[in-house]
């Protein structure tokens, strides 16, 4: 099985926390986490949930069209939260992408006490194919 690892310029940089952005396995890509950052790594919505959830799905964009597949794609997602008081935002924006691309893929929701950095309010992995 062939194995590649996606790290596109056109997100932050996550080699200096040693992982990679993506992992395409044969016909899969495993998306790590991603997060509220920008290309330029700045946090992006400080404490605004909203704007956070846009930036991370910008970020999971970025990622799967850099491994050759897409939002429309998706099989499945998880998305950890610190709060369920968030769940309503983040459901809003996870299905309004979701509706636009054709289908709505599988979903876990786990809220977390702490997520690696205490600003992000949200992150969302994802498996899709290619």
């Amino acid at each position: 099985m062939s194995f590649k690892v996606i790290q596109p310029e056109t997100v932050h940089d996550t080699t200096v926390f040693a992982y990679s952005h993506a992992v395409r396995m044969g016909d899969l890509i495993f998306v790590a986490g991603e997060v509220p950052r920008d290309r330029n790594g700045a946090l992006v919505g400080k404490g605004d949930v909203r704007a956070q959830t846009e930036q991370v799905f910008e970020n999971l964009k970025a990622v799967l069209e850099a491994a050759g597949s897409g939002l429309d794609k998706v099989g499945k997602v998880t998305v950890f939260t610190t709060s369920l008081e968030y769940r309503p935002i983040i459901h809003e924006i996870r299905s309004r992408i979701f509706q636009e691309v054709g289908h709505l893929p599988a979903s876990t929701l786990a809220v977390v006490t702490s997520l690696a950095d205490p600003d992000w309010l949200v992150e969302i992995e994802a498996v899709a194919s290619v």
